[in-house]
C-alpha cells in the first residue's frame, strides 16, 4: 500500500472491498457445496421450499458457477448479474412462503453489488453512474 492510498483512504477501501467479497464469496460457496454434496440439511430446507430433492445438487452447481464468475475479475459483472438472478429466485421462494428470512438472500445480493462498487471498476462506473467524475 503506498502512502498516496492509505492518505486518500482508497487503501482501506481496497481492503474493505476484499474482505467483503471473501465473506460473500465464502458463504456463497459454502452453500453450493453443502447443496452438490446432497447434505441433508440442504435436501431438506430445499425441499420444504416446494423444490424436488434430485434439483439440489444442480442448483448448488448453479451457484458454484456464478460465485466463480463473481470472482473472476474479468467476468464480475457478469457473475454479480447472475448472482442477482439466483439470489432473487431465492427472496421469491421465500416471500411465496412468507418466510421472513427473504430478507438473507436480498442482503447478499446487496453485497455482492457492494464489493463491486467499493473495487471502483470503471465498468461499473460506465454500467451504472452513480456519481459524477470531475
Amino acid at each position: 500500500m503506498t502512502d498516496a492510498n492509505v492518505g486518500s483512504g482508497r487503501g482501506l477501501k481496497q481492503w474493505g472491498a476484499r474482505l467483503l467479497k471473501v465473506f460473500v464469496v465464502l458463504f456463497l460457496l459454502v452453500d453450493g457445496v453443502v447443496k452438490v454434496l446432497r447434505l441433508d440439511v440442504a435436501v431438506e430446507g430445499t425441499v420444504e421450499l416446494g423444490y424436488p430433492g434430485w434439483l439440489v445438487p444442480w442448483i448448488g452447481l448453479v451457484l458454484i458457477v456464478c460465485v466463480v464468475l463473481f470472482v473472476i475479475p474479468r467476468t464480475s459483472i457478469l457473475g454479480a448479474i447472475l448472482l442477482t438472478g439466483y439470489l432473487g429466485g431465492a427472496v421469491a421462494t421465500h416471500v411465496g412462503f412468507e418466510d421472513p428470512w427473504f430478507l438473507f438472500p436480498a442482503a447478499f445480493g446487496v453485497l455482492a453489488w457492494a464489493t463491486l462498487y467499493l473495487e471502483d471498476d470503471p465498468r461499473l462506473r460506465a454500467l451504472l453512474p452513480l456519481r459524477s467524475d470531475p
